[in-house]
Order: C-alpha cells, then sequence, then structure tokens
C-alpha cells in the first residue's frame, strides 16, 4: 500500500470503496469519499476519478460534516 498523502493520484488507492451522494445531479457532478485503512478519509472529483485525491482525517471530515448539517456553506450554492 503507498502513502497517502494530500494530492495522491485517486487511482493509487486501491481497494477503497468510493461513495458519492444520492443527491448527485444526473451528470454525476459530484465529489466521492472513500474510507482508507488508516481511518482517513479521500476525497475526489466524480468526473476526473483519475485525478487527484485529498486525504482528510476523521476530525477534520466529521468538521467539515457538522458545518454543511449547519448550513455554514449554504451560501456556496445560493446563487444555483
Amino acid at each position: 500500500m503507498h502513502q497517502a498523502y494530500n494530492g495522491i493520484a485517486a487511482t493509487e488507492l486501491t481497494d477503497v470503496a468510493w461513495q458519492k451522494s444520492g443527491y448527485s445531479n444526473s451528470q454525476g457532478n459530484c465529489v466521492e469519499f472513500a474510507k482508507l485503512s488508516g481511518g482517513e478519509v479521500a476525497v475526489r472529483n466524480s468526473r476526473f476519478p483519475e485525478g487527484p485525491a485529498l486525504v482528510y482525517t476523521p476530525a477534520e471530515i466529521e468538521a467539515l460534516l457538522l458545518g454543511v448539517k449547519a448550513g455554514e456553506f449554504d451560501h456556496l450554492t445560493a446563487a444555483i
């Protein structure tokens, strides 16, 4: 297994199950998440699955999800 770090090619993350939101649009434009064996979470752009994946700690993902659930990022999509 390769050492995971930010900017790793998503193709180097083998034996992971990528998951995207059921709210993803019909063109598949979404981000995908995968839990890594060490507990970290990788994130990639579903439009470019071979592109880079960013790797975050569980605490970083938890903070992101709590902020999303609290509406802290709603302003980013208000014009859509």
